[in-house]
């Protein structure tokens, strides 16, 4: 499998492409170094990602350069077929959705906003406004692979085939792997900071009625991702809304503004920018209570007497996590966590969530953990969690009976793999394409990118 075609467009991707993250000395003269149909790439584009590479510790055989290189190039490759294509389109509205999101990543990853413009030495408005055209690129990208490779299907037969021809260095390694299940409980807010948020809202309100800017309001007060967007959104269906924001959000007129609405997330005023069918684009300014230390040691203890009750069999985990666990995605499942990478109970360690990782590697099958406090990755509110193993499976050589999926996964990627890589030999021919004499003699992996 060739290492070009792992074309990355998760969170390094977009910090390496958008940030820029040379430092003063590191400065070059800009230069377009390749330019494929009408797209350019520049010098500095190869400069960034070499020199985080290099911090990271990332080492290759080959020429370091040379490979950046060409893993643009595929990528300006399916920018430039997807330009082309009238049935590939990214609106404006995709790309607000996707920068919360990525922006969601990094708060996660830093721990703040602020933590994030520490890092990043620019305000999140700015950091939104560099990220803006990688993401297009990036949507037009992924849309362009994902409609090459959408009609490659594979059968039992063939995922039987493909592990019989492996030979025994070319078998996979399964790495140790581990099911839990969970309970949370968040710390109880105090009646008196709900009231001074709610408070602080309906000022706010009242000063964008009177004719302050909602969005200039959100850039300033918002606690939300979304906040350096002046608080917008892009086009929600309602279900992927919270159920409170959405009822309030499709039911607003004209551009009015709306009460307090109390979602899993906070607090929001909410106004309606436009509705396309059964989407809303919407701005909100998101406002969350602060926890008391005694909340917080309430919320523990409350836990660990659940906890105790559990280990005395005076009520199961199931039924615990049923009856008293906030977490709304486990809760009806018997307490059971699923990947969001692989929609599997089984995680790898890389997979889990960071204060869980720290925890299930010292426990026992059946046992439960301490209480420990921890955010919920979705609402990045303050909550505590009791995790019990379910099983722990060993890295172990993959087997059909074992670990069919994940050999039918693999066998299903390398199958993508060899039709991209077709299609990318095959629309070299068609494209054209300008490389800098100075990287005429890199050994890449397709040929023909130097014509």
């Amino acid at each position: 499998m060739k290492n070009n075609l792992n074309i990355k467009t998760g969170l390094i991707i977009i910090l390496l492409l958008a940030m820029g993250t040379m430092h003063a000395q590191d400065r070059v003269i800009d230069q377009i170094v390749a330019v494929v149909g009408s797209n350019i790439i520049l010098k500095s584009d190869i400069e960034k990602m070499f020199i985080d590479q290099q911090a990271q510790g990332i080492t290759t055989d080959g020429d370091m350069k040379c490979e950046i290189l060409e893993n643009f190039l595929i990528d300006r490759l399916l920018i430039a077929e997807a330009e082309l294509d009238t049935l590939i389109e990214v609106t404006d509205s995709q790309v607000n959705q996707q920068m919360d999101g990525q922006l969601q990543m990094y708060v996660a990853h830093f721990g703040s906003e602020s933590a994030v413009e520490n890092y990043f030495k620019k305000p999140i408005a700015d950091i939104r406004a560099e990220m803006q055209q990688v993401i297009k690129n990036q949507l037009l990208s992924s849309q362009m692979r994902n409609k090459i490779v959408k009609d490659v299907t594979i059968t039992p037969s063939e995922v039987r085939q493909f592990f019989r021809n492996l030979s025994e260095e070319e078998i996979p390694t399964i790495p140790q792997q581990y099911e839990y299940a969970q309970i949370t409980m968040k710390p109880a807010i105090d009646i008196d900071e709900e009231n001074r948020v709610k408070a602080e809202l309906r000022d706010l309100k009242r000063k964008i009625e009177e004719g302050s800017s909602f969005a200039a309001m959100a850039v300033m007060y918002s606690e939300g991702p979304s906040a350096g967007n002046g608080g917008e959104i892009g086009y929600q269906g309602r279900a992927q809304l919270d159920p409170e924001y959405a009822a309030v959000a499709f039911n607003l007129r004209g551009d009015k503004i709306s009460n307090v609405v109390e979602t899993e997330f906070g607090f929001h005023i909410i106004q309606l920018i436009d509705r396309q069918g059964e989407k809303v684009n919407t701005r909100h300014i998101l406002m969350k209570p602060k926890v008391t230390a005694e909340a917080k040691e309430q919320a523990f203890n409350r836990l660990d007497s659940l906890a105790n009750m559990i280990r005395k069999e005076e009520i199961s985990f199931a039924e615990a996590a049923r009856l008293f666990s906030s977490d709304k995605n486990t809760r009806n499942n018997g307490g059971i966590a699923i990947s969001q990478y692989s929609m599997s109970s089984k995680f790898t360690i890389e997979e889990l969530d960071g204060d869980v990782s720290k925890i299930l590697p010292s426990l026992k099958i059946n046992e439960l953990s301490d209480p420990f406090e921890t955010l919920d990755p979705e609402s990045r509110q303050t909550v505590f969690k009791i995790v019990k193993l379910i099983e722990k499976t060993e890295a172990h050589k993959a087997n059909l009976q074992k670990d069919y999926q994940q050999l039918a996964d693999m066998f299903l990627e390398q199958k993508k793999e060899k039709v991209l890589e077709q299609w990318i030999s095959d629309k070299q021919a068609q494209t054209y394409i300008r490389i800098d004499p100075t990287y005429a003699n890199c050994n890449f992996e397709f040929n023909n990118w130097v014509k």
